[in-house]
């Protein structure tokens, strides 16, 4: 049974940069053809996809997030990370790490979710 686990800070001062960890259990970050994604949720508004790195170590992300997302890897400790810069309080979110199986978007495995509020 793989299991993802959020962690990080849950609050974040404008400007400055989130970062998030999602540790994975039960199945390698690196196994073919699996990809990694992170999918926030602001309040009151649906799930938006940030991007995701898949196991060759690729990674895509929402045009819209592009110039402020940033994710990476840790292979030894089974992590990957998320690093979202010059956040606003737009940016205020539950923020998911969550497994697809490489078929486009056909996710299986879901993180509980972590709260992460951006306010001076």
């Amino acid at each position: 049974q793989v299991q993802l686990q959020e962690s990080g800070p849950g609050l974040v001062k404008p400007s400055q940069t989130l970062s998030l960890t999602c540790t994975v259990s039960g199945g390698s970050i690196t196994t073919s053809y699996y990809a990694w994604n992170w999918i926030r949720q602001p309040p009151g508004k649906g799930l938006e996809w940030m991007g995701v790195i898949a196991y060759d170590e690729t990674t895509t992300y929402s045009p819209s997030l592009k110039s402020r997302t940033s994710i990476s890897r840790d292979t030894s400790k089974n992590q990957f990370s998320l690093q979202l810069s010059s956040v606003t309080p737009d940016d205020t979110a539950v923020y998911y790490c969550v497994r697809d199986t490489g078929s486009g978007y056909d996710f299986d495995y879901w993180g509980q979710g972590t709260q992460v509020t951006v306010s001076s």
